[in-house]
């Protein structure tokens, strides 16, 4: 059983990556300069001639539309990095509202894949993210060794139930939901100046917070009005959070058999592994 509460034990580092992340959004935390952000920064937006959707709003009004919008949504890609307890973690996700989802992610140096396919998760990471999993757990280097032997080019096959955790990583419904749990954190806005979010016009919210955090909101003006981008600088978390490919399918492949160490099965020989 030590072998499966190890693995389990990195199943949910990955999911406190996407825990991070949706941490931001719920906030509504964002910035135009994100603290570890390596992208561009968005560049004032062109002057058009078409109308202001959001004309006679106010920030708190536009982003009640952008939630309102956000949280219809089928299936999201979510691209970011947060920094937690020092450690800088990274994600690549795309999700939608039947629970598949495909990805990566980066935590203290290594790279896991993951995947949900028809309820069953797989997740594949490589030499450093096992090794930084079993440290975590505190455990001794000849079994992280041996732990890192048996995953190599492996996929985790995790069944429905083994995490409650990380069955919610894939569920759409409750990241969005989550994202607006507490509507305090969006109340008090106020506008900055239009940007541009991958080509895409955007309206900017921005919240200072007592502690010091700055919060900015990017919202899409042209089409619905989907968050684009969320962006927290200072406090203990910084990060920032992309949002694109709306409404786009989610191409999740089961692993081929060959490639896939079945949890269920690996727990039987704990102490084998």
């Amino acid at each position: 059983m030590a072998a499966k509460q190890r693995f389990l034990v990195s199943a949910v580092v990955c999911a406190t990556v996407i825990a991070g992340l949706a941490g931001c959004s719920k906030d509504g935390d964002s910035k135009a300069k994100g603290s570890g952000d390596k992208e561009k920064e968005p560049a004032a937006a062109t002057t058009s001639k078409a109308p202001d959707p959001f004309a006679g709003l106010s920030a708190d009004e536009i982003g009640e539309k952008a939630i309102t919008a956000t949280k219809s949504a089928q299936s999201i890609r979510m691209v970011g990095n947060i920094k937690s307890d020092g450690e800088q973690m990274s994600v690549d996700f795309a999700v939608d509202d039947k629970g598949e989802c495909t990805g990566k992610m980066g935590v203290q140096g290594g790279n896991a894949e993951l995947r949900k396919v028809s309820k069953t998760m797989y997740m594949k990471g490589d030499d450093k993210f096992w090794r930084a999993s079993m440290s975590e757990e505190g455990a001794p280097d000849a079994e992280a060794d041996g732990v890192v032997e048996i995953m190599k080019g492996r996929w985790i096959k995790m069944p429905p139930g083994s995490d409650k955790d990380m069955d919610g990583v894939c569920d759409l419904e409750s990241m969005l939901s989550d994202m607006d749990k507490d509507k305090s954190e969006r109340k008090g806005m106020t506008k900055g100046p239009d940007a541009e979010v991958n080509g895409q016009s955007a309206a900017t919210l921005v919240k200072k917070k007592a502690n010091g955090e700055t919060a900015t909101m990017y919202v899409a003006k042209e089409g619905e009005p989907y968050l684009l981008k969320l962006v927290k600088d200072g406090g203990e978390e910084p990060g920032t959070m992309v949002l694109t490919d709306y409404n786009k399918p989610v191409k999740a492949v089961a692993p081929p058999p060959s490639e896939i160490v079945d949890l269920e099965k690996l727990g039987g020989a704990g102490g084998g592994a």
